[in-house]
């Protein structure tokens, strides 16, 4: 049985997508962030650095924080959503790009644009543009392929789990996936998976998922 400890967040739905896709048990419990739960003694005992997912592997015994690290143990512990060869390191590749690139920068992006629009014009101006220069990056990336890693056309990885709940929040980013055709035709193929849609409401429904 996995403890998973999330909210309703990108870096939340990550984890809770992979478990559902994986069909392992799990115990989701709910960290408040918006009301600072996520700094409770109890949670910083698992996650030192006060951010949510975080995990903990009641079989194995296995702590872990950081959605990068949680992903690539459940994926390797199962031998499932991980490509094999040199792809296996091409879908490392991507996942770092998620966590160094794409999520912290659209995170900026809702600070700025939807939560603080109208005080910071440069802040505005300079995330948005990264935003779109970083949707730009995948939209290439995905040109004749399904998934972003894979050999061929690529196959549903770790790589797109990261990513996609990301891109899920277009809307908060003032993000046509129209004018980004290859990330819109995957996010939408991802979308429609019923492991996606489960996980998207973990641990608790807020919204459907969004469709463009």
């Amino acid at each position: 049985m996995i403890d998973l400890y999330t909210w309703t967040t990108p870096n939340g739905r990550k984890v809770s997508i992979l478990l559902e896709e994986l069909g392992v048990p799990y115990n989701p419990h709910a960290i408040d962030i918006s009301k600072n739960e996520q700094f409770a003694h109890d949670f910083l005992k698992i996650a030192p650095n006060n951010r949510i997912p975080a995990i903990v592997d009641q079989e194995t015994g296995t702590q872990l924080m950081e959605t990068g690290a949680i992903m690539l143990y459940l994926a390797d512990k199962h031998k499932r959503f991980e490509c094999a060869g040199d792809e296996y390191w091409r879908m490392v590749e991507w996942l770092m790009w998620q966590m160094g690139g794409l999520g912290p920068m659209l995170g900026q992006v809702h600070h700025f644009v939807k939560y603080n629009k109208g005080k910071s014009e440069y802040g505005e101006q300079r995330y948005s543009t990264e935003a779109r220069r970083l949707y730009g990056v995948l939209n290439r990336r995905l040109e004749n392929r399904d998934h972003i890693a894979g050999a061929g056309a690529g196959m549903y990885s770790i790589a797109d789990m990261a990513c996609w709940p990301w891109v899920s929040r277009f809307e908060w980013q003032d993000i046509d996936l129209n004018d980004f055709p290859n990330v819109r035709e995957w996010y939408v193929r991802i979308a429609e998976r019923p492991a996606v849609q489960a996980g998207y409401s973990i641990p608790k429904f807020t919204t459907k998922v969004p469709m463009p």
